[in-house]
């Protein structure tokens, strides 16, 4: 079952989305192909610490996390991943590793990588292993209110396997 929490934010701000099933899956590249949706419109939420609060970091399911280049972003003097033992009470209507990346919604700052400002939509975890949410990314921003920040990259390797 979806994130009630999210979904009632969703409605409650009248916002248009998508709720689709898939085979289950756990890794976000994985996610991606077996919803359909393309690899860099899927949205993959890290959890990480900085100067030890919790806070997400969103970034194409295709990118790994720069976490020097985040720790600037955000103004921090230390970061580090967040270990599933440290978040998993936060999420108690959630999949573990199938967080939404609404921060705001689990009093967490929501970092986004600016590689994922530039689509019309976004497609990430309903909270489910088994469920993505599809929406326009302009309602995404809005109501998520992300900070925007350089601090992915594509992998050289993933990169050519694309081309």
């Amino acid at each position: 079952m979806p994130c009630e929490k999210l979904l009632e934010f969703l409605d409650e701000n009248e916002v248009t989305y998508d709720l689709n099933e898939h085979a289950k899956a756990f890794a976000a590249r994985e996610t991606a192909i077996k919803a359909g949706v393309p690899i860099r419109l899927f949205a993959k939420t890290v959890l990480v610490r900085l100067d030890g609060l919790m806070a997400m970091a969103v970034v194409p399911s295709d990118h790994k996390i720069n976490f020097n280049l985040l720790r600037q972003a955000a103004e921090a003097s230390t970061i580090s991943l967040a270990l599933e033992n440290e978040f998993e009470e936060r999420f108690p209507d959630c999949d573990l590793g199938a967080m939404p990346p609404f921060g705001n919604l689990y009093d967490m700052k929501v970092y986004l990588d600016s590689h994922l400002a530039v689509v019309d939509i976004i497609t990430f975890n309903a909270g489910t292993h088994t469920e993505t949410i599809t929406m326009a990314f302009a309602d995404f921003e809005r109501l998520a209110m992300p900070q925007l920040a350089q601090f992915a990259f594509q992998p050289l390797m993933e990169h050519q396997a694309e081309m």
